[in-house]
């Protein structure tokens, strides 16, 4: 089934390009059917980019999605424009009296920062306690999973001594969750990232389970036990050459990075990497909209 969404964003070009199934605003209203309500918090400074990247996920899948595109209010974008912004997202407050069935906090790059020092913390506060009343379940990516564990359980981040990067070998340490239905006992999955969490701390809350982690990079996936938060710490949205502009981009700012970890072929950087990975996000996501969103969410959203 479609991802609903307007006619003239632009991640609705290349996913019609790639044969994945869109729908206008207007033909999903001549639809006898609800869709279910899902609203990405884009933090990410390629917003165009992730938001396209996201709603690949969320396509594959027999729902029919209604995206809504969300934005702080107490940041400016430097890297995306205003015209894009103010046609395509809502501020939180716009938002805020409204009921969503799921919810996705992609990550951003400022690990390095303490929460309290980012300048859109006190809204953010405020977007994360207001998830627990008004959305059926919130999908958290990368810094949203650490800033979402440190608000909601006080479960801090260290800093690594370089940046994690490069695509993973990953194992289930709890193969019960719904989330994880169907997965691989091991799969690869993309870290991009500096700062860490440890599974200690995310088990020493006594609600969340730690679900899969690799032994390079860490804790992968975490879930609340009714299915009502998930914290994914990699970028199973990552394209296939996502990395590598990454590792271009730092490399041409003179910052003191190593290529990508079992990414490039034969560890040679001008090689074109390939996504070996693209199965278990599709399946993540299919898994997060099926088991914690559709089979919970109540048919009117208003009651979540």
């Amino acid at each position: 089934m479609p991802v609903t969404m307007p006619h003239d964003l632009p991640a609705r070009a290349v996913l019609a390009a790639e044969q994945v199934f869109v729908m206008s605003d207007d033909r999903a209203g001549h639809q006898d059917i609800r869709p279910m309500r899902i609203a990405i918090l884009n933090l990410m400074p390629m917003k165009v980019t992730t938001e396209t990247q996201l709603l690949r996920l969320l396509s594959n899948s027999p729902l029919q999605i209604e995206a809504t595109l969300l934005r702080v209010a107490s940041h400016v974008s430097r890297t995306t424009a205003s015209e894009h912004l103010d046609s395509f997202y809502s501020t939180f407050d716009e938002v805020a009296d409204q009921h969503f069935d799921g919810l996705i906090i992609t990550g951003a790059p400022i690990e390095r920062l303490d929460f309290e020092d980012v300048d859109y913390w006190p809204e953010m506060t405020r977007i994360l306690d207001w998830t627990r009343s008004n959305v059926q379940s919130t999908l958290h990516v990368c810094w949203g999973a650490q800033a979402a564990l440190y608000h909601h359980y006080g479960v801090g981040k260290h800093e690594l001594p370089q940046k994690l990067s490069g695509v993973f070998p990953h194992r289930l340490t709890d193969a019960r969750s719904p989330v994880v239905t169907g997965f691989d006992d091991e799969f690869l999955a993309p870290h991009s990232r500096h700062t860490d969490v440890a599974a200690a701390d995310i088990e020493s809350t006594g609600r969340v389970d730690v679900l899969a982690v690799s032994e390079e990079a860490g804790v992968y996936l975490a879930a609340s036990r009714d299915g009502r938060q998930v914290y994914v710490t990699g970028h199973p949205e990552y394209d296939a050459d996502t990395l590598a502009r990454e590792y271009a981009r730092d490399s041409e700012q003179g910052l003191p990075v190593a290529p990508p970890a079992h990414y490039f072929p034969g560890d040679d950087p001008t090689a074109p990497p390939a996504n070996r990975w693209r199965g278990h996000g599709n399946l993540l996501y299919s898994n997060w909209l099926n088991y914690c969103v559709y089979q919970e969410t109540p048919f009117d959203p208003s009651g979540a």
